[in-house]
């Protein structure tokens, strides 16, 4: 509670809690939307505005400007300055020594935030400090004008640098500076960007004249100037790009000059979302960073349509070089689309040399559409139509989200339908796995939160707000960017036109017998084989799990760690004509695993296990999860500032979809499938036999419950006593080594985990077992949780539609 959030509160409430209209707000003492709006009704009151709203709108700025700029000594009305000075209070800054009188104080607060801004301080003294009417606005809003948590330094420098060149401007609202890129931000560089290019009229949208002033902007290595800034400034925006070489994305600065490192940053932005890779600021670049359809004119090799794929139809779309096709599993009761894959359809597609993708849509189109119970039978119906028409094992299924929903409808609503999504195909062994359709807010934070393998872009709803200030998805296959009407002879239908990214081939045929990871486990079965024929020394067992990691994890710390690998086995194997495989899929997730990390860890807990002491930690923990935990940590220590506690780094950070992360939702399933595998060939089975119950029995369904309660002992202070461990032992040799190495020595961290205090460190290993715990609650708590919260969301949402109606 901030006892001057809490004196504007009361003092808004008490002043004009008797207006009609007014709309009092909690006297908590804590800043919020709602005081925020109380505090604008009351501005409104004061210049004679009826009806109140809660709105800073075109009439309550058009009223404040003709009072004039608010300055040292302005007495017009002293109300309208308390307001000011409250606003600042709760914004942070100390508005005042005493209220109604714009004196010294309040001139050196509104100095301090015009800085902030990036606006100049309006002069010397009591001279400067001028609050003008579009200021006055800011003071009344949410928008921070300093550095978040979760914000960076590049980003809010631009802020303040759009906010300085253009704050003047009639169409440019002062932005955020906060460090995050926001759709507020993305309208702000695009009317900056209007504003260089002379249209008459700024409006932020991506029209005709600016994509035509936007062809001419074709930069590149040596150029510099303004256009050079708001270049880099849209690459910062879209900033580090996701790599599978990289746990951090590839980030770049802001710049004057295109220099070479600009250069090749935009080379793999191109790369990455599918345009010529030429290192240029070309058109297709430019909106491809403006705009979340990017060119929707562009060549594309796939599509999407709710009409039926017809021979004449599959002719056209091979004709036209469109190489794959999204078509519906379903067509919901009531409906008159008739959208669903019909009879022989499939046979027609695959015959044409196309490929498919599977979409599932019932409604999704408002906020009731989306609970945690739709989304089980969703995926419940999901499941058996996908079955009926044949779909293979592993085939994502994108399940839709066909509406602009807020950050707080897909907290409230959508994610708990996509994590009842995820339970439903569990309850039939996760044949499928689940994608998602939407904006872009909505494919990240679902990816991120329920693990949604793809994301099937809705890139052509670039008015969305789910598409403005968000970059691309990490894990984006599909981008939808134009609806056409193709005409095919005398036969015309609507189709999408959709960027392919490769991620996800969809299918070119149904009924396969086998599932993704079939070839992996036949592979394993050979290899164990050669290793029982192995005239040699060795456990064949063992023997197995060193060949698969003996190129990337073999020799140097490996050796140290968990041993050398049999070199005569290698050769004998090698002479069979086995060599390495390096990766496979999950059928469960449909995440693409490495087979050599995995081994590797399971190696090392097949070595190391002491099952008499399983609050120890020891090398082969350091393999698996304890390696991955201490790179985290070397991430947060290069973090620190923008996340002082180390529970909500963990927490944003580790086992996320499509988060830039040394601790990623991959390494997390190879460190649990790995332990797994160790402990079924402890318990007696064969390498094969475990790799084969795990990947096609079944046992990847409980991976993580089994993994919490067998490595962590199911419970919460074991987790984080095993993590302390991890990170601070000094009786392990071989945990030592693997903290000063990874730690100092890779890491460029001096701060060992252990010279931390109690208090910085145990949020980290908190947030660690969070997590862990997360991925393996139960539905039923899950669903509680997420019900309780859609119930939340639903009595906020009736409470504000009230107070619109009173107002």
């Amino acid at each position: 509670m901030d006892e001057k959030v809490l004196d504007a509160q009361k003092w808004v409430n008490s002043t004009y809690g008797g207006v009609t209209g007014y709309a009092r707000c909690p006297e908590d003492g804590r800043i919020g939307w709602s005081t925020m709006e109380s505090l604008v009704m009351g501005l409104q009151h004061e210049l004679g505005i009826s009806p109140l709203v809660a709105s800073f709108g075109p009439t309550t700025m058009s009223r404040l400007q003709a009072l004039g700029d608010i300055g040292f000594g302005w007495n017009k009305n002293a109300n309208i300055v308390r307001i000011l000075q409250h606003g600042l209070f709760c914004k942070g800054y100390w508005g005042a020594n005493g209220y109604g009188e714009y004196g010294a104080v309040t001139v050196e607060a509104v100095k301090k935030l015009r800085v902030d801004m990036g606006l100049p301080e309006g002069g010397t003294g009591t001279q400067g400090g001028i609050t003008t009417a579009k200021i006055y606005k800011c003071i009344l809003n949410m928008d921070a004008y300093i550095r978040v948590p979760g914000g960076t330094d590049d980003v809010r420098s631009i802020q303040r640098w759009l906010n300085g060149r253009y704050w003047t401007k009639d169409a440019y609202s002062i932005g955020p500076c906060d460090g995050i890129y926001s759709r507020d931000v993305q309208k702000a560089l695009m009317i900056a960007i209007q504003y260089e290019l002379g249209i008459a009229a700024p409006n932020g949208n991506f029209g005709p004249s600016t994509q035509a002033g936007l062809k001419n902007q074709n930069l590149g290595q040596g150029s510099s100037g303004l256009w050079v800034d708001l270049f880099s400034a849209a690459c910062v925006f879209n900033s580090p790009i996701p790599t599978g070489t990289s746990d951090t994305g590839i980030p770049t600065t802001w710049r004057s000059s295109y220099d070479a490192k600009l250069a090749e940053w935009v080379r793999e932005f191109q790369r990455f979302c599918k345009l010529e890779v030429n290192g240029r600021s070309d058109y297709q670049t430019w909106a491809q960073l403006l705009v979340s359809m990017g060119d929707p004119d562009r060549d594309v090799t796939g599509s999407d349509t709710r009409f039926e794929i017809t021979a004449s139809r599959a002719k056209w779309l091979r004709d036209n070089k469109i190489e794959i096709v999204g078509r519906y599993i379903n067509d919901p009761p009531g409906s008159t689309l008739d959208k669903e894959i019909k009879p022989g359809e499939l046979n027609i597609i695959f015959s044409n040399g196309l490929r498919v993708f599977p979409i599932y849509q019932d409604n999704a189109r408002k906020f009731a559409d989306f609970t945690y119970t739709q989304g089980y039978q969703h995926a419940l119906n999901a499941h058996k139509l996908a079955a009926e028409y044949g779909f293979n094992r592993g085939t994502v299924i994108y399940f839709a989200v066909d509406y602009d929903a807020t950050r707080g409808e897909i907290d409230a609503a959508i994610v708990p339908y996509f994590h009842g999504v995820a339970a439903g195909l569990r309850y039939h062994g996760k044949r499928f796995v689940h994608g998602v359709y939407g904006s872009r807010n909505v494919c990240t934070v679902v990816s991120r939160q329920t693990g949604a393998r793809y994301s099937f872009v809705s890139g052509m709803s670039w008015g969305f707000s789910g598409n403005l200030g968000v970059p691309i998805p990490a894990n984006w296959s599909y981008n939808q960017i134009k609806e056409i009407k193709v005409t095919n002879g005398s036969d015309t239908f609507d189709l999408d036109r959709t960027v392919v990214s490769g991620v996800d081939r969809g299918q070119n045929s149904v009924n396969k017998p086998s599932g993704p990871a079939d070839g992996f486990i036949d592979y394993v079965q050979r290899l164990y084989d050669h290793a029982v024929a192995f005239p040699g020394e060795g456990n064949p067992n063992q023997l197995v799990m060193e060949f698969i990691r003996h190129e990337g994890y073999g020799g140097g710390d490996w050796n140290f760690l968990i041993g050398k690998y049999n070199k005569e086995f290698v050769e004998y194997a090698k002479g069979k004509g086995m060599s390495v495989m390096a990766d496979f899929v999950d059928p469960y997730t449909a995440y693409e695993l490495g087979a050599e990390h995995l081994m590797a860890s399971a190696n090392g807990h097949f070595v190391s296990w002491m099952p008499s002491n399983k609050r120890a930690v020891n090398e082969g923990d350091v393999a698996g999860w304890g390696g991955d935990l201490l790179t985290l940590y070397v991430d947060w220590r290069h973090a620190k500032d923008e996340f002082p506690n180390g529970r909500n780094f963990v927490q944003l950070k580790m086992a996320k979809v499509g988060v830039a992360s040394s601790f990623g939702y991959n390494d997390l399933i190879e460190d649990a499938d790995a332990w797994l595998l160790a402990e079924a060939v402890r318990g007696g089975k064969t390498i094969a036999q475990a790799v084969r119950d795990l990947y096609n029995g079944g046992g990847g369904l409980t991976r993580f419950s089994r993994y919490w309660s067998g490595r962590f002992n199911g419970n919460v202070t074991d987790a984080k006593f095993l993590a302390h461990n991890i990170l601070t032992a000094a009786d392990d040799k071989e945990v030592v080594a693997a903290q000063v190495g990874l730690v100092t020595v890779r890491g460029d961290i001096k701060t060992l985990p252990a010279m931390l205090s109690y208090d910085e460190l145990e949020p980290f290993e908190q947030g660690f077992a969070d997590v862990l715990l997360a991925r393996t609650g139960t539905e039923r708590s899950m669903r509680a949780t997420y019900e309780a919260n859609h119930a939340k969301y639903i009595k906020a949402a009736k409470a504000r539609a009230a107070r619109a109606a009173r107002s």
